[in-house]
């Protein structure tokens, strides 16, 4: 799907108040164009003979979140025609053993990409698992190398989160160069290397970062100074209208449940971003869910 396709195909929406125009980062259109991407390339590698590359996820216990992400992971590897293998461990599994696993992934050449699922128990290490982790087979991005090369400008595995929010930047032709960049939340996971990325001499890139966390003073300041605003912080509607720019960039990584008697469920899934009252100022604005999840 080109592009001139991909945006004719996104909502926008004009609010009379103050004439912003505000356009939805819809990232599962987003997705289901890459996936389209993908698949096509696994279909040439087949043709010409190629080997299909293989994904491997490991799963400790059964916590709820953690088997819906890889259960999205195999799906996915499956719709692209990628081929994908589960291993799983009880919650009781030693450090040693997992680790072992690990490294069997590691020596093995049919496997070419691994994923370790966090949370782990608290009685193993994730540092140490991530630093197990071969960084040629690290498509978490994880690893102290491929986070050293990524701070670099080298190529490297990347974070999946902060992977896609560049792509989606760059696909919606979002500009970057010279704004600054205020990124909510410091998590090795998101808020870190979004920070590096976003000051890196690239596009997206070129900003002007500050990275914020719990200890920041004028906090709600910063955040009305920013042009690009990205709150990963993990708790629900933090990020209010009075904390917005008008016309700014506001990308929410936050997607948990909160307690919803209206709901079938009981919950409904809430981002970072108080979503109905800050989306008018914005001229783009990812929406929870259906944004980046």
């Amino acid at each position: 799907m080109a592009v001139k396709t991909f945006y004719r195909k996104t909502r926008r929406f004009r609010y009379e108040r103050n004439d912003i125009l505000m356009q939805l980062l819809d990232g599962k259109l987003l997705s289901a164009q890459i996936k389209q991407e993908i698949a096509a390339e696994v279909a040439q590698i087949r043709e010409q003979g190629g080997k299909i590359p293989h994904l491997v996820a490991i799963l400790v216990g059964t916590l709820g979140r953690s088997e819906t992400y890889v259960a999205s992971k195999m799906k996915s590897c499956e719709e692209v025609g990628m081929k994908s293998t589960l291993i799983r461990f009880d919650d009781t599994v030693s450090e040693d053993e997992l680790l072992n696993a690990v490294r069997e992934v590691n020596d093995n050449p049919d496997m070419d990409g691994l994923i370790v699922q966090l949370p782990l128990p608290d009685h193993i290490s994730a540092d140490k698992v991530m630093e197990t982790i071969h960084p040629a087979k690290d498509v978490d991005g994880f690893h102290p190398i491929n986070i050293g090369r990524m701070a670099k400008g080298l190529p490297a595995y990347i974070s999946a989160t902060p992977q896609g929010i560049l792509e989606m930047l760059k696909r919606y032709d979002i500009k970057t160069a010279g704004k600054h960049c205020v990124v909510v939340g410091r998590s090795q996971i998101v808020g870190l290397p979004m920070s590096i990325l976003m000051q890196r001499n690239t596009y997206p890139g070129n900003c002007t970062v500050t990275i914020t966390h719990s200890r920041t003073q004028n906090l709600p300041d910063i955040c009305r100074s920013a042009d690009i605003l990205i709150a990963a912080l993990g708790r629900p509607e933090f990020i209010t209208a009075d904390m917005v720019k008008e016309g700014a960039v506001v990308i929410d990584v936050g997607l948990e449940r909160v307690p919803d008697a209206t709901k079938k469920s009981g919950f409904a899934l809430k981002g970072d971003v108080k979503f109905d009252e800050v989306a008018p100022r914005t001229s783009y604005i990812t929406p929870v869910p259906g944004g980046l999840g």
